[in-house]
């Protein structure tokens, strides 16, 4: 079965770019394009597309905005971030609404489909240390910023050991180096990485990077 795929970007060039790369490729499909968030909106709703390619910076309703409402629909579509800087304040609001993560319109087209075919499986599309650098960034506007460690009322849901390696996520390890860390096995790291993800009721690692920081429990560093 086919991974579908929505493309959201105001230049219609550059969404012609993305189809020609895309439908050339096994086992992807593009479904439909739209030119800015709000028919982005209205043809995630018409197509239940299982990922969204979407533009951060556009006219009128904007790809965070866009992201927010895809997200709070319930809508099973996973939506990647294109943006033009790595270090994008953009692209760190529409991780916080609950992209899948983020990649820059002139990465090479196999790093385009390895994100989509990653993304449709379940996984976060940028590495937890790629989304550290960006909150670092800017970590002097972070929610987190000079908030109390552990404040949240669902980490008293999380065992101390689910605990650990939600923060060993928070820091950027893999998990194979939570592993070796923790002295546990990769399948053992995996079911307290989901363990985590359900009792957070977060989307992927990338939200719990996010989670982290806007709860004060690790600090940006650059």
């Amino acid at each position: 079965m086919s991974i579908t795929i929505l493309l959201v970007d105001d230049q219609e060039l550059l969404r012609v770019g993305f189809r020609m790369v895309l439908d050339a490729q096994d086992g992807l499909e593009v479904v439909g394009e739209a030119g800015d968030g709000e028919q982005a909106v209205r043809l995630v709703l018409d197509l239940s597309p299982d990922v969204v390619l979407m533009d951060v910076r556009m006219p009128g309703t904007d790809g965070v905005e866009a992201t927010s409402r895809i997200v709070s629909s319930g809508s099973h579509s996973r939506v990647i971030i294109l943006t033009t800087f790595d270090l994008d304040e953009y692209a760190h609001a529409a991780l916080r609404a609950g992209a899948s993560g983020f990649l820059l319109k002139d990465a090479p087209p196999t790093d385009l489909i390895s994100a989509i075919r990653a993304v449709a499986s379940g996984d976060a599309v940028v590495a937890p240390s790629t989304t550290r650098r960006l909150l670092a960034s800017i970590a002097d506007r972070l929610p987190g910023a000079g908030a109390r460690p552990g404040d949240h009322p669902d980490l008293e849901l999380l065992t101390p050991r689910e605990r650990e390696v939600m923060l060993a996520v928070a820091r950027g390890l893999s998990n194979a180096e939570i592993a070796a860390t923790l002295v546990l096995s990769e399948a053992t790291v995996k079911s307290h990485v989901g363990r985590v993800l359900a009792k957070l009721r977060l989307r992927d690692r990338v939200q719990i990077v996010i989670f982290a920081y806007d709860n004060g429990l690790v600090v940006p560093t650059l």
